[in-house]
C-alpha cells in the first residue's frame, strides 16, 4: 500500500478516536445539533477505520511472524504465517481504498428525469415516449415513487419533451449515467419501405435539491408605481391608477399586475409574484452547478452525439461509454436496466480508485 493513503488512513483513525470522546462528552451530547453532526460523521467513518484495523492487525501478525524466521524450527511456519497475513491483506486493500472513496453527496437524492426529442421528428418523439416507459418500469421494479411534472405530446404519439420526479433510496445514484444523448435505429411505423431511419433523444438527470426558504423583503428595497391600466375602452375601461408595478431594488426585478380593478388587490397579486420570483432566483443560485450538469447531459440532441445507440432490428443496445453491448434489447426496454448500470457504476467506481492512487 502506498504511504500517502496509509498516512490519509491514520488520520482517519485518529479522527474517529477524536469523535468517539467528544460524543462521550455530556457537554456535546447538550449540543443537539453538533451531536448529530458527530454521528453522521462516525457513521462514514466507521467502516474505513474497522477495516483499517483489521489491516494493521495483519502487519502486527506479519511482524510477529517475521521475529520467529530466525528460529530454525519455527521458521517454515512463520514463512506460511507472513504469506498468509500478506494475501489477507492483499483481499482487503482493494476494500479499503473503495471505502477511502468520497460519498456522492446528491447519491441518495431524488431526482428529475427530462426526455426530450432531438434529431428525427415524430420517430424521435415516439422513442422518447418508449425511454420514458423504460425508467418507469425500471423505478417500479426498485419500489421507487415517480409522479408526472409537465409533458408535451408529440403530433403522432410519445413526447415531444417530458419531465418526471422519481423518489427513492439510491435514485441518482442509479440514474445519473442515464444523462446524455440517447440513439435509435429501427423501421418507423410511418416507414412503408421498411428502411432503418435513426433518431435521437435526450435525456437529463438532476438531483432534486432541498428548498431555500422565502426571502424576506424589506419595504426600503421595494420602489412602488401605479398607472392607469390599459383596456380595451367602453364601460369598463379604467379611469384611476389601478395598476401597480413593484421594482426590488437589490435584485433589479420588475413585477406588474393590471388585472384587478383594485388597486390593493393588484399590488397583493405583485408582491406574491415578487416573492416567488425572489425564491426562484435563490434557488437557482443554489442550483447553478446542477443546471450546468443539465446542459452538460443534454448537449444538442444530435445523433453524433450518443452515449447508448438502440439497435431494434438487431435486438442490440451499445453503450459506448465503457464498450458495452448486449443482444437483449427487448428486455432492457421492459426496464430490466441493471445489467446496462451496474457495468456503469462499476467503470465509474475504477476510475475514481485510479485518481485516487494518483493523487
Amino acid at each position: 500500500m502506498k504511504p500517502s493513503i496509509r498516512a490519509k488512513l491514520e488520520r482517519l483513525a485518529e479522527r474517529f478516536d477524536e469523535i468517539t470522546a467528544l460524543m462521550a462528552d455530556p457537554d456535546v451530547q447538550a449540543e443537539q445539533d453538533q451531536f448529530r453532526a458527530l454521528g453522521q460523521e462516525y457513521a462514514q467513518i466507521e467502516p474505513v477505520v474497522a477495516t483499517w484495523n483489521r489491516f494493521r492487525a495483519l502487519d502486527d501478525d506479519v511482524e510477529a511472524a517475521r521475529e520467529m524466521l530466525n528460529d530454525g524450527e519455527m521458521a517454515n511456519l512463520a514463512r506460511d504465517e507472513i504469506a498468509s497475513a500478506e494475501a489477507a491483506q492483499d483481499a482487503l486493500e482493494p476494500e479499503l481504498l473503495r471505502l477511502l472513496l468520497p460519498p456522492d453527496p446528491n447519491a441518495e437524492r431524488n431526482c428529475y428525469l427530462e426526455v426530450r426529442a432531438g434529431t428525427g421528428g415524430a420517430e424521435a418523439a415516439l422513442f422518447a415516449g418508449d425511454l420514458l416507459r423504460m425508467y418507469l418500469r425500471y423505478a417500479d421494479q426498485r419500489g421507487w415513487r415517480h409522479e408526472a411534472v409537465s409533458a408535451s405530446e408529440g403530433e403522432h404519439g410519445g413526447y415531444k419533451e417530458a419531465v418526471v420526479r422519481i423518489s427513492g433510496p439510491g435514485v441518482y445514484s442509479r440514474l445519473r449515467f442515464e444523462a446524455g444523448t440517447h440513439r435509435v435505429q429501427r423501421v418507423p411505423e410511418t416507414e412503408s419501405q421498411g428502411r432503418v431511419h435513426t433518431s435521437a433523444c435526450t435525456v437529463a438527470v438532476l438531483p432534486e435539491v432541498e428548498a431555500v426558504e422565502e426571502i424576506p423583503i424589506e419595504s426600503n428595497d421595494l420602489r412602488v408605481d401605479t398607472y392607469r391600466a390599459s383596456g380595451a375602452g367602453g364601460q369598463h375601461v379604467n379611469k384611476t391608477d389601478s395598476a401597480v408595478r413593484i421594482t426590488h431594488l437589490p435584485s433589479g426585478i420588475v413585477v406588474e399586475c393590471q388585472d384587478e380593478r383594485s388597486q390593493h388587490k393588484n399590488r397583493a397579486r405583485a408582491m406574491a409574484l415578487l416573492r416567488a420570483r425572489l425564491l426562484a432566483q435563490a434557488q437557482q443560485a443554489q442550483t447553478d452547478a446542477e443546471s450546468r450538469s443539465r446542459r452538460l447531459q443534454v448537449g444538442s440532441g444530435d445523433r453524433s452525439e450518443r452515449i447508448r445507440t438502440y439497435n431494434f432490428p438487431q435486438n442490440r443496445l451499445t453503450d459506448h461509454r465503457v464498450n458495452l453491448t448486449l443482444y437483449k434489447l427487448d428486455e432492457i426496454m421492459l426496464g430490466n436496466l441493471d445489467q446496462v448500470i451496474e457495468p456503469l457504476l462499476l467503470e465509474d467506481q475504477a476510475d475514481q480508485l485510479a485518481a485516487l492512487m494518483e493523487s
